[in-house]
């Protein structure tokens, strides 16, 4: 489970959580109310990480095509996870059932420590599991990344079009496909001889929609049947940009929002034992079904390294999930 999960959030990034004894899975043994509670604390950085590194690296100056120039890009987009959202409280959250726990304190996906072990006092019996271990060492910077190849392409009146898009790829387990398109519009132009000046502004609206399958049925430790998570993931910014474009070395920033929606259901049939039973007595179907909406101004600041048709990049944006950008760019008119 490890190795997917490294292997996927870094090409896609999606989480599905692992431990070394128990599962993402086995969650769901807490009942249907209290699943889609562990589940929505311990996964929230990454549903909602995922909503601002998605809308991240969508320009690295303000200035536009010609008509017919264009531009690829290759980029890697990193939403830093803060520190309080690395961990959670048990005691915080509003459980349905009585429940103990071997610490109350136990990572989040994007944490690390060792994960709390709990038992649950549910309506078919006592079940006990152990909470999934986060991969906070296993990413860099502890960033929830979102790599995106990008193309932009000059139209009329300075206006770009950009798309990205990473077609449907990964593994016979988990499987993942992104598209974005967006449009940068430059309005230097309308202040007469201003124009001139290496200053450009722009006005810059931009949307990327992922979609995850992820079959836990493969690889699942409680029997069951169709097993399987969906993360579905859109995210939108609106922003103000501007540049100072010298020939060999470009400062961008920009001033706007972003925000997005991010769902997790987890599906299926899962057929478990309770504590001291030797059979399977317990069933749930379609346990978890989660939402986040998360959204924030954002303030971008970054510079851009020319040298002629090929560009470097970098930039900082502060955010809710601050996020680091860094990538290169084949620029041609």
């Amino acid at each position: 489970m490890k190795k997917i999960i490294l292997s996927f959030s870094i090409a896609f990034c999606a989480f599905t959580g692992y431990s070394q004894d128990d599962g993402f899975e086995s969650i769901v043994k807490a009942g249907a109310a209290d699943s889609n509670t562990l589940m929505g604390a311990y996964i929230a950085p990454a549903m909602e990480g995922l909503v601002y590194s998605m809308s991240g690296g969508w320009y690295h100056t303000a200035k536009t095509h010609k008509q017919l120039g264009f531009d690829i890009t290759i980029g890697f987009n990193g939403a830093i996870v803060p520190s309080e959202k690395e961990i959670f409280l048990l005691s915080q959250l509003d459980f349905q059932n009585n429940y103990t726990a071997s610490s109350d304190v136990t990572p989040t996906v994007a944490g690390n420590g060792t994960p709390s072990e709990i038992t649950f006092n549910t309506s078919e019996g006592n079940v006990t599991f152990t909470m999934p271990e986060g991969v906070k060492d296993d990413l860099p910077i502890n960033a929830v990344p979102a790599p995106a190849i990008q193309a932009s392409l000059g139209v009329f009146k300075s206006t770009d079009l950009m798309v990205r898009f990473v077609p449907e790829v990964g593994s016979d387990h988990v499987k993942g496909k992104l598209f974005g398109a967006g449009f940068k519009h430059n309005i230097m132009q309308y202040f007469g001889p201003l124009d001139r000046l290496p200053l450009n502004i722009s006005v810059l609206g931009a949307f990327t929609t992922m979609n995850v399958d992820y079959d836990i049925q493969s690889e699942s430790s409680i029997d069951g049947s169709n097993q399987a998570a969906e993360f579905k993931l859109n995210s939108y910014t609106v922003q103000g940009i501007a540049s100072l474009d010298f020939p060999i070395v470009t400062v961008y920033g920009g001033l706007g929002f972003t925000g997005g929606k991010s769902k997790l259901n987890v599906l299926g049939t899962y057929e478990y034992a309770t504590n001291g039973s030797a059979t399977n007595n317990a069933t749930i179907v379609d346990p978890i079904n989660l939402s986040y909406t998360p959204s924030s101004v954002r303030a971008s600041l970054g510079a851009r390294l020319n040298l002629a048709f090929f560009k470097i990049f970098a930039d900082y944006t502060v955010q809710e999930y601050s996020n680091v950008t860094a990538g290169i760019a084949f620029s041609f008119r």
